[in-house]
């Protein structure tokens, strides 16, 4: 396996690649020739509409075996009810949500049939959403791969690593470490132990790199972290079963061979993964908290500037200076919905979170530190502080009111009803300048 996880490097380039197995096998100086070399044929995987501006045009040809038309039609697929795609199931919550760790079921559960949605808004149909998802599998997906026509899936795993085979080539991707498979992607998920982890869905629009504004020209998520898979390919008869989501629902069909025979490919609509090690934090050095949204690491905008369908933001392991200030994050109330998962450790302003648990604050539902973290924080000596150390933390945030799901909202068994709880025993300092007269 080693042998065949190579990347390429860079955020939006337009690659090429070839399986070393099949040299010369990208056609010369056009996309669609007569015959293709090696007898392959070619396909165009269009990421966006032709007219688009050059700016965010995103396609790619692929160089493959047989044309990914050749199957069997689809029918309702009997697995996957975890996948919700409207949003009208139950009345709406405004309340503080915290889950404790998503279990790991006993038997053999798939990527596929593991995935449950938490909670989402939007529209799937008109193309502007987003649904957040967690999965637990147990098992890897054998001869079974999985696209969404829908939109496309950022990835955090929180426990197991995942060996995430695509049409683009091979990637794995570790706890600390997401990936990004856009609409119209086929892909297998492999896995060696028990796995679990968090799946962001953006529908009718693609994540990019945030403005960096006057910090300048470096800094955040830098580019050249970003990494693509190199081609390669399978020449394999069998069963294979391929998995649509479709207008938020499964369906299946089968064919007689692999869907991952793209012996070449050329384009910058891709797979990619990002170690979240790289991220480049910033932060305050005198005075202040700064916005978390220093922490952006991929935004996802809408047609509204600086407004996003979703934020994906990360909280590192980081140094803290600031003077005269307190330190953790600041209370708060959110036109955005923010939704938080652990990937390791505990979360620097809550004391009881843990890994694979999560926590949903709605659009401005009030949250902040729990009592603990505020008293601690609020007398602690202001020393230079390495803060988060083994811990990692992120959020998907959004413009969007996100609901919850039946199942994010009771059957999942994991909502933690005390959540509440954390900020009850928070107290008035409040001293007027007569007291004895108030």
């Amino acid at each position: 396996m080693t042998s065949i996880l190579k990347y390429q490097c860079g955020f939006g380039n337009h690659f090429s690649s070839e399986d070393p197995r099949c040299p010369d096998s990208l056609p010369k100086d056009q996309n669609s020739p007569q015959k293709c070399p090696y007898g392959l044929y070619a396909e165009q995987l269009s990421g966006s509409a032709f007219t688009c501006p050059r700016n965010s045009n995103q396609r790619s040809w692929l160089y493959r075996i047989l044309p990914s038309a050749k199957h069997e039609p689809f029918q309702p697929y009997a697995g996957g009810s975890g996948i919700i795609s409207s949003w009208d199931g139950i009345d709406p919550n405004p309340n503080q949500m915290r889950w404790k760790p998503f279990k790991i079921p006993d038997g053999n559960v798939d990527f596929v049939d593991g995935m449950q949605t938490i909670c989402g808004g939007g529209d799937i149909r008109s193309r502007h959403g987003i649904a957040v998802y967690v999965y637990v599998c147990t098992v890897g997906m054998d001869d079974k791969a999985i696209y969404s026509s829908d939109g496309d899936f950022l990835i955090v795993p929180q426990q197991g690593t995942l060996t995430v085979t695509t049409e683009f080539g091979i990637m794995e991707v570790a706890p600390g470490e997401i990936c990004v498979i856009q609409q119209g992607m086929r892909f297998n998920v492999d896995i060696s132990e028990p796995s679990r982890g968090y799946i962001l869905e953006i529908f009718g629009v693609h994540f990019q790199l945030p403005d960096l504004g006057p910090i300048g020209a470096n800094g955040l998520a830098n580019p050249r972290d970003f990494l693509t898979p190199v081609a390669y390919f399978e020449d394999r008869k069998c069963q294979y079963t391929v998995v649509s989501k479709y207008q938020g629902k499964l369906f299946a069909a089968k064919q007689k061979h692999s869907p991952f025979d793209v012996v070449a490919w050329h384009g910058n609509y891709a797979p990619y993964k990002y170690n979240l090690d790289n991220f480049m934090a910033v932060n305050a050095v005198n005075y202040d908290h700064p916005d978390p949204s220093i922490f952006t690491v991929l935004t996802a905008q809408t047609t509204r500037p600086g407004i996003a369908l979703a934020d994906f933001v990360v909280f590192p392991p980081r140094w803290s200076v600031h003077e005269r200030t307190f330190r953790p994050p600041y209370y708060h109330r959110n036109c955005m919905s923010e939704f938080m998962g652990i990937i390791k450790g505990k979360y620097e302003a809550k004391a009881e979170s843990s890994p694979g648990s999560a926590t949903l604050h709605s659009m401005m539902t009030p949250h902040g530190p729990d009592t603990a973290c505020f008293e601690t924080a609020s007398t602690a000596e202001l020393v230079p502080e390495y803060i988060g150390k083994g811990s990692l933390a992120f959020m998907f945030e959004s413009s969007l009111s996100m609901a919850l799901t039946e199942w994010g909202n009771e059957s999942c068994g994991c909502v933690d009803k005390d959540y509440y709880k954390c900020w009850q025993d928070l107290k008035s300092h409040f001293k007027p300048p007569d007291a004895e007269k108030c």
